[in-house]
Order: C-alpha cells, then sequence, then structure tokens
C-alpha cells in the first residue's frame, strides 16, 4: 500500500514537472505551426485553381498575349509541383524554393494584370470582374495566411530556445527550429495585383 502512494506520488510529481518544463506546450506550439502552414497551403492552393479560369477568359479576348499567358500557366505548374512537408519547414533551402515559385507566380500575374489593363472589353466582363474579385480575396488570404504561419514559428521558436523549454527540447524532444516565410526579395518594389477600375 505505501508502495503505491509512493509511486502514485512519483507518477504525480513527474507529470508536474513535464507540465512546467514546457513538454506539452513545446508540442502544441509545433502543432500550431503545422496548422498555420496547412492554412496557407490551402490559401495558396485556392489560386492555383483560380488561374486556369483566369487564363482562358483574357485569352478569349486577347489571344495574341500569347507569351504573357503562357508565362502564368509556367509559373502555376511550376509552384503546384514545388512542394514542401511540413517535416520539411525546419530545411531553409526547400522553404526558400518553394517560396521562390510561388514568389515566380505571383509576378507573373501581376504582369498579367497589366496586360488586362490595355484591354477595356476584359475589365468590363462580368466572368473577368468575378475571378478578379476571387483572386483579390485570395491574395488577401495569402497575405493573412503568412502572417498567421510567421507568428506560429515566432512562438514555436522561442519556445524551445527559452529556459526550461530548451533543456526539455534538448533532452527529450530534439524539436529543430522553424524557418520564417520571407517576403520576396523584389516585393518592395514589384508591382502588386492592381485590378483598376473597369470600363
Amino acid at each position: 500500500m505505501l508502495k503505491r502512494i509512493a509511486t502514485f506520488f512519483m507518477i504525480a510529481v513527474m507529470a508536474a514537472s513535464l507540465g512546467g518544463c514546457g513538454y506539452n506546450s513545446i508540442q502544441q506550439n509545433e502543432e500550431e505551426v503545422f496548422a498555420a502552414w496547412g492554412n496557407l497551403e490551402a490559401a495558396l492552393q485556392r489560386r492555383a485553381d483560380l488561374i486556369p479560369n483566369l487564363v482562358e477568359t483574357v485569352k478569349a479576348f486577347a489571344s495574341h498575349e500569347k507569351s504573357t499567358l503562357q508565362a502564368v500557366v509556367e509559373a502555376r505548374a511550376k509552384a503546384t509541383q514545388t512542394k514542401i512537408s511540413a517535416g520539411q519547414l525546419g530545411d531553409k533551402a526547400a522553404l526558400a524554393k518553394f517560396q521562390a515559385a510561388q514568389g515566380q507566380l505571383s509576378s507573373a500575374l501581376s504582369r498579367l494584370m497589366v496586360v488586362v489593363e490595355r484591354y477595356p472589353d476584359i475589365k468590363a466582363s462580368q466572368n473577368f470582374l468575378g475571378l478578379q474579385h476571387q483572386l483579390e480575396g485570395t491574395e488577401n488570404r495569402i497575405n493573412v495566411a503568412r502572417q498567421r504561419y510567421n507568428t506560429a514559428v515566432k512562438t514555436f521558436n522561442t519556445s524551445i530556445r527559452t529556459f526550461p523549454n530548451s533543456l526539455t527540447n534538448s533532452m527529450l524532444l530534439n524539436l529543430e527550429r522553424k524557418e520564417f516565410y520571407q517576403a520576396d526579395p523584389g516585393a518592395k518594389t514589384a508591382p502588386k495585383v492592381n485590378f483598376g477600375e473597369s470600363g
């Protein structure tokens, strides 16, 4: 009986010490990173899903803009083929490659929107107006998802580097820091998607 009480007491003390040393919170923070990454991927996939209809709509009015349309199609193909798993979020090179593919797609879309400005018929098309509205909303979702992902990464990275969690991580979990989603290198000068006014 006394042995059982001692065993129960030791288990209770160990559970309390694990809770106080960040064992659970570190893992919860990592799960938040994975969830935020999943939301970012979903927003990026939504953008990729809109592009074929957007390209076809523009093509109907400006089929001779083949090089611009082709650039968007190729950038979309590269962006959808460049994958990164949740387990690679600590791999700086893998994340940089993923971001570069997404950045090329953003740039190609920006060039397409500049072309559209020269064609009032496209801008007046109800089909195009609907797609432009969806794309604009999706770009906003992508920006929010990026911010939320980076916030989750900051929380996680801090949790594995501060005492006493750092001891727990180095002795028990061995989780690696995650990489932030960086802004595109030309983000300060790159044109934003600008739909202008219809008409």
